[in-house]
């Protein structure tokens, strides 16, 4: 449990809020690199963005810097995990382990989020105790099952490498490279993957490619009827954290509760965008569920009774969950596949840089 710890920790001390930057993604209702914050044109089927873009403008040389930052395992203890090694790319930034592999073979306690319009969260992590997108990074970073870095450590390493001095220096000019130049760095890249070109984009923005068949119109009724409270908006979550009926008692994980140290949020956990779903498996924050047919299976009878139990799972007949016909749940996941922006999947911007691992090694962490 020392990652819940460690989110723990860095929740309680982040009672301010850092800001991202928007990046450019491959449609026309996205902004380019470089325009002013003014000009931006966000999706225009999106809600206002939560994060001041102004105070980390975009830029070309940073958002590379935070790329090859992402990409580069050298930053973790052992020099064998980087951020990019449970966000991958094809697979919406997850990385298909239903509990998170870090150094030496350790378990994160919870499955990997997928890393997708970063930059309309408020709050991050499963159980949200992450407030700001460039401390979000710290979480994973310094996890003993995840990245397992001293902050200092990983800054010591940047400061000893020439080339990462240099391109620091020439973004925010001469000096030691800080905490604040290194976490901005990484959010340039993490808040430029914005997905918001599905085929489901172009349905509701009537563009062209966003016809829907037969059944992913009824699928999409169905989805309005039994989900969209909680995966509200074109983001498809509402973030609010909700028990949606895994276990009957949480004794190995309590989510919000970690965070809020209140009985009332015991088995709560963030609604998951479901932005890319068919490419994020496996399911739940600890990966239970190997398919989408096996969610939707557990919301139509698989819901277990507890005493934070969502209230929208309760059936005025008494029964829990969502009722459902089979044939209900394959026009649902017809719908669902709706949601794939391969875009995001496959934009060369987002992939590891060819110089990843070539440059000079990297200085030893301090005290190691």
């Amino acid at each position: 449990m020392a990652t819940l710890r460690r989110t723990s920790w860095v929740g309680r001390r982040a009672g301010w809020l850092l800001l991202a930057a928007l990046g450019a993604v491959g449609s026309a209702a996205v902004a380019h690199w470089r325009q002013p914050a003014a000009a931006l044109a966000l999706p225009a089927n999106f809600p206002a963005l939560v994060y001041e873009v102004a105070k980390n403008q975009p830029d070309e040389a940073t958002f590379a810097l935070g790329r090859q930052l992402f990409y580069d395992p050298r930053l973790s203890s052992d020099g064998t995990v980087s951020c990019g090694s449970c966000h991958q790319q094809r697979r919406a930034f997850t990385d298909g382990q239903a509990l998170a592999l870090g150094v030496a073979g350790r378990r994160s306690a919870r499955n990997t989020p997928a890393l997708q319009n970063l930059g309309w969260h408020r709050s991050f992590m499963a159980d949200g105790g992450v407030r700001g997108l460039e401390l979000q990074a710290l979480a994973p970073l310094t996890s003993p099952q995840e990245m397992n870095e001293p902050l200092a450590d990983a800054l010591a390493k940047l400061n000893a490498d020439p080339e990462y001095r240099r391109r620091f220096a020439a973004i925010y000019g001469p000096g030691q490279i800080d905490t604040p130049q290194f976490l901005k760095a990484l959010a340039q890249f993490t808040s430029a993957l914005v997905s918001a070109d599905s085929r489901y984009d172009k349905h509701v923005r009537h563009e062209p490619g966003g016809q829907f068949t037969a059944p992913e119109l009824r699928g999409q009724s169905l989805f309005q009827q039994k989900c969209s409270n909680c995966h509200a908006t074109d983001l498809f979550t509402d973030e609010s954290f909700r028990n949606n009926g895994l276990d009957r008692t949480f004794p190995l994980d309590s989510g919000r509760a970690h965070i809020s140290q209140q009985p009332a949020d015991a088995g709560r956990f963030r609604v998951p965008s479901l932005r890319n779903v068919a490419r994020t498996a496996p399911y739940m924050h600890d990966g239970r569920f190997a398919t989408l047919p096996q969610v939707l299976a557990h919301y139509a009878h698989g819901v277990r009774p507890s005493r934070t139990l969502d209230p929208l799972l309760h059936q005025p007949n008494g029964r829990l969950g969502l009722p459902m016909t089979a044939q209900e749940q394959r026009e649902l996941l017809a719908f669902l596949n709706t949601l794939t922006d391969n875009n995001l999947l496959t934009n060369p911007r987002f992939s590891p840089p060819a110089s990843v691992g070539r440059n000079q090694p990297l200085a030893a962490s301090v005290g190691r």
